[in-house]
């Protein structure tokens, strides 16, 4: 279970960059096409980079942290637990972002910025599980060696 902690953790860490990429791609996409003559207005739908990074932020990352937080109760990660509760409530955090960024904007600077703090964070609790198991990790003792 350690090593499917470690890979959730991994796949939600890898989802934030894929994110970012994909929202780059969509919007230099829309730059160009507005520079080739298309019209963005109310019923503009995207392109295949918005898609994907909708698709990926309400679906599959939401989807990998809610599995991380049910394996974390069996893997045996020293703080386990709270790192994917951590990932989890950054992840619920960031759609509640996105959604109030599209009533006021500035929530967008938000947005971006939990991104990177779920990245990282992610990025901890995935090196947290290539660790000792945390029943077997030994107590540091404060004896000088003989």
């Amino acid at each position: 279970m350690r090593a499917v902690y470690r890979v959730l953790a991994g796949l939600i860490a890898i989802g934030v960059v894929v994110q970012a990429m994909a929202i780059a791609v969509g919007w230099f996409t829309a730059l160009k096409d507005m520079d080739d003559g298309l019209v963005i207005d109310k019923n503009y739908d995207g392109n295949w980079g918005h898609n994907l990074h909708s698709i990926v932020g309400s679906t599959a990352i939401p989807l990998l942290a809610l599995l991380l937080l049910i394996v974390s109760f069996f893997a045996h990660v020293e703080r386990g637990v709270r790192w994917a509760l951590y990932v989890f409530g950054l992840v619920v955090l960031q759609i509640a972002f996105a959604f109030a960024a599209f009533i006021a904007p500035v929530v967008g600077a938000l947005h971006g910025a939990n991104a990177l703090a779920l990245l990282a964070v992610a990025g901890i609790a995935a090196r947290r599980a290539a660790g000792a198991p945390a029943a077997a990790a030994a107590p540091e003792s404060t004896e000088a060696p003989a």
